[in-house]
């Protein structure tokens, strides 16, 4: 299965910081003229298999100016750290089942569960019965869509 990523900032993408950064070895892109490339394709399978089993994980693919990718994974038994978070996100639950909290609000998420969760809203995942693997869309900080 793969996962094509279009993007125009592949400076960004080598020089950014993150948790951890696969693109070099797990992308493959069209070169342009300049030498530049703006696009990526990513194979999921391989992404994936490096997340560590037992271990709450984000593994970091992707990050551009406009928006960062990431594996996410939560063990069954254990639960995420309730947070919020500056930018908005998109889970696609690739693996597993749980539960999303989200302020007040209470969801069962399984294989195949697409979740949006908006800027600055406490979430978290809990009540997990089986390995959670996630697919994570995170969308620009909003100070940067606000120019600051």
């Amino acid at each position: 299965m793969f996962f094509k990523v279009h993007c125009n900032f592949l400076k960004s993408i080598q020089n950014a910081e993150s948790i951890s950064m696969h693109n070099q070895s797990e992308a493959s892109g069209q070169s342009t003229v300049s030498g530049a490339t703006d696009w990526q394709v990513f194979q999921l399978e391989n992404l994936v298999s490096k997340v560590e089993n037992g271990t709450l994980s984000m593994r970091e693919f992707l990050r551009t100016p406009s928006l960062s990718c990431s594996i996410y994974h939560v063990p069954a038994g254990s639960k995420d750290m309730a947070s919020a978070h500056e930018e908005d996100e998109l889970y696609l639950i690739l693996d597993g089942c749980g539960r999303l909290r989200v302020g007040d609000s209470e969801q069962q998420v399984t294989k195949g569960s697409i979740m949006y969760v908006q800027a600055a809203c406490d979430h978290t995942f809990f009540d997990v019965e089986e390995n959670i693997t996630a697919l994570v869309f995170f969308g620009a900080p909003i100070r940067h869509l606000r120019g600051r």
